[in-house]
């Protein structure tokens, strides 16, 4: 198969452009796994944030059956798998699952140790070093965030609170929605671009295909069948129609046709 010269001109052809799309394909969708991620990443903290800002109220006036309420309200919502507020040592204290209060958690558990890595607790942190990414106990996977609640002017000097002036942050909020969503749409991108691909390998193959017939095999099949007559004798063939290289080399050939007929006869 390899030996005829359409198959050595398409399969190569064949080869470098699904070659060139596949990885197109990876790195295009590498790009767009990372940024649905980023997005993901960055909705989630912005919804954790928003959290800490509705718990302020009870927060300064000491409400703990406020706060319980709001954690147990968003940990009901759908997708949220899990909703804790932890102080400096750990010590949860509100949960959406009532049986983790009064627990520690693990401070080199994923999403403490970029924060207790060192000696000292860092107090400030990116969204990306703020996440993590697990499968819970129920087998659910989770992208959960973890954001500080600082110490602003307006806790330290609260009648209830105790809190020094220099103590940075009083607690940690630690919320986990289910990262379903996020891996249903990237499973969707990836199958409309897989769609894509191969909507552009089939175009760009048939496309390549035509032109070589047109330019390329046609004018060749037509300069052979001219050759085959002039072998045998047909010198004063017309030219095949073909692109200027092709017809030169007829051209070529009927002039030493010719050359070769005339040495005949000068032997004669």
């Amino acid at each position: 198969m390899l030996k005829s010269f359409t198959a050595r001109a398409i399969i190569p052809v064949t080869v470098a452009v699904t070659g060139f799309v596949a990885v197109c394909f990876i790195l295009l969708y590498a790009v767009m796994k990372n940024d649905a991620v980023r997005e993901t990443i960055k909705h989630e903290t912005n919804l954790a944030r928003t959290v800490v800002k509705s718990t302020r109220y009870a927060m300064l006036h000491n409400d703990r059956d406020s706060l319980q309420n709001i954690i147990g309200n968003i940990g009901n919502q759908e997708g949220v798998e899990h909703i804790r507020i932890f102080n400096k040592k750990g010590f949860i204290s509100f949960s959406k699952d009532i049986t983790e209060k009064g627990k520690t958690v693990d401070k080199s558990a994923a999403g403490c140790i970029e924060c207790h890595r060192g000696p000292e607790p860092a107090a400030v942190l990116g969204d990306m070093k703020q996440a993590r990414r697990f499968t819970n106990k129920k087998g659910t996977e989770v992208i959960a965030i973890t954001v500080p609640i600082y110490n602003e002017h307006e806790c330290f000097t609260a009648p209830c609170h105790f809190h020094a002036p220099t103590q940075k942050i009083l607690g940690t909020l630690d919320i986990g929605l289910s990262a379903e969503p996020l891996s249903k749409s990237l499973a969707l991108i990836r199958q409309r671009m897989i769609i894509f691909c191969i909507m552009v390998l089939i175009i760009t193959l048939g496309g390549v295909a035509a032109l070589l017939r047109r330019y390329v095999f046609i004018p060749l099949r037509a300069l052979i069948d001219y050759t085959e007559k002039v072998a045998k004798g047909s010198i004063d063939e017309e030219l095949p129609a073909a692109a200027w290289e092709l017809k030169e080399l007829a051209r070529n050939i009927r002039c030493l046709a010719r050359e070769i007929k005339k040495l005949k006869q000068d032997k004669q």
